[in-house]
């Protein structure tokens, strides 16, 4: 079976945009969402801004790909913790989270991995999160959320919505 995976950490807010995160940290994002910019019917708008730093690289492990977000960040570890910290007192729906997303795929791209010789293509399968990323979590009072989806024909169209989640 084939993993596509990737991990991003975001700091959301319902009234901090992202533009005035990075500003205050000094960091510009990979990505961001600004609030209500994903739906204008019926009246459905994200409830937050987002800003994320992300890996999406293929190939890495979900280990190397928290590393290298990690490694970006914990230069400003303290001021992401003061923001986090001023973005959890805005109630629900703002905060920060180390997010993992990873799906597993069909026969097609498992018939694909079995091709591979052995040692040239890493085991995507477990993970673990090391001293380093648990520090950083505890000082910037992130949350985990982990989300695996099996997109296995008999089971893509078990969840819900038209993208999958992650992806819009």
């Amino acid at each position: 079976m084939h993993v596509n995976q990737y991990a991003y950490f975001a700091l959301f807010s319902r009234s901090t945009s992202a533009a005035e995160m990075a500003a205050i940290l000094g960091v510009e994002p990979d990505e961001t969402d600004v609030r209500g910019s994903r739906w204008i019917e019926p009246n459905v708008i994200p409830a937050r801004h987002c800003w994320r730093i992300v890996c999406r690289e293929p190939g890495l492990c979900v280990d190397d790909q928290v590393a290298r977000i990690i490694e970006r960040l914990v230069p400003h570890t303290a001021a992401i913790a003061a923001l986090a910290n001023r973005l959890d007192t805005e109630g629900e729906g703002s905060g920060a989270v180390l997010e993992v997303v990873r799906y597993f795929n069909g026969q097609e791209a498992e018939q694909r991995d079995r091709s591979d010789t052995a040692g040239e293509t890493p085991n995507l399968f477990g993970w673990h999160l090391d001293r380093e990323v648990l520090d950083f979590l505890q000082a910037t009072g992130a949350v985990l959320d982990v989300d695996e989806y099996d997109m296995t024909p008999d089971h893509a169209e078990d969840w819900c919505g038209g993208e999958p989640p992650g992806e819009a």
